[in-house]
């Protein structure tokens, strides 16, 4: 696996100019690319975090982020796990009422909250990347804002920030605005928010001439409506004029078109229908093709001048393990390098040892050096906690 941290930083510079002015946080959602190296490079250009795990938190208070910098946003874990963030002191994220409840009868006033709420808007443009819709085992409906309201009435709550995420891939600016308008209304319920954070999904190009966001009419459009709500909501006799935050959350779209993941070819294999490239990896490296039908552009480096052949790339792993159906590549012979692009976000941090099969190295490229990231995993480290007894 092959990192450009060139990209990344065009990526988040891009963010960032297409929200100028406003008072604008970027948390990096680690989930996507978590090597320490990665977390480190975005801190360096202003980013914060979002976690999703206690141990994601860990690893970004390792990389040096403050408690400050790190918003944790959980899904269904114990409140054992959400009281060590609290121990932490990072920013606390809730997203069901049973937890909220917990949390207000625990901590009442003296810890800041965030709460995600769940809009109902469909947005993204697979299934399974949909966040936001009635379905969605994420964050509180916003038909239960009125519940939420008397929870934290009742048991006292400082509500410091509310939030939603909709879904990945999202091309329309309307569905921001949507979603921006149901927090917008559920925020005048609260007099102590410092952020509306309004999480991500921005579209990346995932082959030639692929549709993506437009960052700048996005930002363009959204920083409109946020400045004006700031005015209304700077304006309530509790506020005195305090300015809001505005946050984001982008993962995938920082970091996917950065990574680019490098196979052998160890078997080119025809059938009575298809002809098949087997490749040195699988959906143990890269599950999102398998996972979430997802398209990745495929390049034959070792042989780019050859005469385009239809293929359908294959893994190594003992189950369906396909990395594209019949996609035209240049001839591809056994030993060849394929390179899979876009496989910056969800890669690594989605990989596993199926079949007992070793994760790849990540290798980092950048101001003209090669440096590893990440070991080649060995049998050992794969059995290094595998306990033997007598039988």
């Amino acid at each position: 696996m092959f990192m450009m941290p060139k990209k990344i930083i065009a990526q988040y510079n891009k963010l960032k100019n297409a929200f100028a002015g406003n008072n604008l946080k970027i948390k990096y959602a680690l989930k996507a690319l978590n090597n320490i190296n990665i977390l480190k490079l975005l801190k360096q250009q202003g980013a914060g975090l979002d976690a999703v795990s206690i141990y994601e938190v860990q690893l970004g208070l390792r990389a040096g982020f403050s408690a400050s910098e790190i918003l944790f946003t959980p899904n269904g874990v114990s409140f054992d796990e959400i009281k060590q963030a609290v121990t932490l002191g990072v920013q606390i994220n809730i997203d069901n009422i049973s937890i909220l409840q917990q949390f207000g009868h625990e901590f009442g006033n003296s810890v800041p909250c965030c709460i995600r709420l769940n809009p109902h808007i469909v947005a993204g443009g697979n299934v399974h990347i949909q966040t936001g819709h009635i379905d969605s085992k994420f964050g509180i409906s916003i038909h239960q804002l009125r519940h939420v309201i008397r929870i934290v009435e009742k048991e006292n709550m400082l509500i410091n920030g509310l939030h939603m995420h909709t879904g990945s891939d999202i091309l329309d600016a309307g569905v921001f605005i949507r979603g921006a308008e149901l927090l917008f209304d559920a925020a005048v319920n609260f007099k102590d928010l410092e952020f509306i954070d309004f999480g991500s999904g921005f579209k990346v190009a995932y082959k030639e001439d692929d549709v993506i966001t437009d960052i700048e009419e996005l930002g363009k459009t959204i920083t409109e409506r946020f400045q004006s709500f700031c005015k209304e909501y700077a304006c309530l006799p509790e506020r005195q004029g305090k300015e809001l935050e505005l946050w984001f959350e982008p993962g995938k779209f920082l970091v996917s078109e950065a990574g680019f993941l490098l196979v052998k070819v160890n078997v080119v294999k025809q059938t009575t229908a298809t002809v098949f490239a087997g490749v040195d990896s699988g959906q143990n490296h890269l599950i999102r093709p398998m996972f979430y039908d997802a398209y990745h552009h495929i390049i034959n480096i070792s042989n780019p001048t050859g005469t385009p052949r239809i293929y359908t790339v294959v893994g190594n792993i003992c189950e369906t393990d396909t990395f594209a159906w019949d996609r035209k590549l240049e001839e591809v012979r056994e030993g060849d390098i394929l390179c899979i692009k876009n496989a910056g976000a969800y890669g690594y941090t989605m990989s596993n040892n199926y079949n007992l099969r070793p994760r790849p190295a990540e290798v980092l490229i950048y101001k003209n050096n090669i440096q590893l990231i990440r070991k080649r995993e060995t049998i050992d480290d794969i059995i290094q906690n595998m306990v033997e007894v007598e039988l």
